[in-house]
C-alpha cells in the first residue's frame, strides 16, 4: 500500500513537473514580448495539449522519470502536436520559434529526468 501511494506520488509529481516547465518556457518567451496572462495562456494551452498526448501515447504514468522512451516521446510529441495546433489555430510558427522551442523543451522535459536520473544513482551508491 505505500509503495503503491510512493508510485502514485512519482507519477503526480513528475507530471506537475512537465506542466510547470512547459509553463515556464512560455512565460519566459511571453516575457521577451512583453504580452500579459491572455497571451501566455494562448501560447500555453497547445503546448500542454501536446504534453498531455504525450503522456498518454508513451504511457508515461508506467515509467515518468525514464528519459529513453517516455520522455523522448513526451517532448516530441509537444513539440509536435504544440506546433501543430498553433498552425490550425492561425498562431505563428516561424523557424527561430520552432527551433527554440524544441530545443528548450527539451532542456527542460529531458533535464530534469537526467537530473533526477543522476539524483538516484548517487543515492543508491551512498
Amino acid at each position: 500500500m505505500a509503495s503503491e501511494r510512493a508510485r502514485a506520488a512519482t507519477v503526480i509529481v513528475a507530471a506537475v513537473i512537465d506542466v510547470v516547465l512547459v509553463l515556464v518556457f512560455v512565460l519566459i518567451g511571453r516575457a521577451t514580448h512583453d504580452e500579459g496572462l491572455l497571451g501566455a495562456l494562448e501560447t500555453w494551452w497547445p503546448f500542454l495539449v501536446g504534453l498531455f498526448v504525450g503522456w498518454v501515447v508513451m504511457r508515461a504514468w508506467r515509467s515518468p522519470r525514464r528519459i529513453v522512451w517516455t520522455g523522448i516521446g513526451i517532448w516530441v510529441s509537444t513539440v509536435l502536436v504544440g506546433m501543430l495546433l498553433r498552425v490550425a489555430t492561425g498562431q505563428g510558427t516561424q523557424l527561430a520559434f520552432v527551433i527554440v522551442a524544441t530545443l528548450t523543451l527539451a532542456v527542460f522535459l529531458l533535464g530534469w529526468r537526467g537530473i533526477a536520473l543522476l539524483a538516484r544513482r548517487i543515492r543508491s551508491r551512498g
